[in-house]
């Protein structure tokens, strides 16, 4: 059995004491404190949480989130809703995309004409870099 630290005292010095709700329960021998382990299961990047929230607020939908970052459209959805966030206003401007290198991202900083009327967000993304920006809807 792996060494268990025991969430009130820190002692490593815990025995087996029953199981609850199909958990395992163990009492530490230090303070008599009973405790359960945390459910096994995967738990994903926190950097994956916050780049997925950070794109939820540019606008960015939970499906192209999922395929951007590789990480169920559901957990996004739970994460939005377990960190309060708030869905964007809608206006009448819209977000693209594009996922840039280095080099492609400076050369796209280097036209004078790529950063007038509009909005613009880079962020990182992995070894690249997300460009979001909003243009208006053209109604014709």
């Amino acid at each position: 059995m792996p060494a268990l630290a025991c969430p009130k005292c820190d002692a490593i010095d815990a025995t087996k004491s029953g199981i609850i709700a199909g958990r395992q329960r163990y009492k530490c021998r230090n303070c008599g404190y009973h405790f359960s382990v945390a459910k096994a299961g995967r738990e994903v990047d926190s950097y994956y949480v916050i780049k997925a929230l950070q794109l939820y607020i540019e606008g960015v939908s939970y499906r192209e989130i999922e395929r951007l970052l590789g990480v169920s459209h559901v957990s996004v959805m739970n994460w939005v809703k377990k960190y309060g966030m708030k869905a964007p206003r809608q206006t009448d401007y819209h977000p693209t995309y594009k996922i840039l290198n280095q080099k492609e991202l400076a050369e796209f900083f280097q036209k004078p004409e790529n950063l007038k009327s509009t909005g613009l967000v880079v962020t990182e993304l992995g070894d690249k870099f997300m460009m979001i920006r909003w243009e208006r809807f053209r109604q014709g």
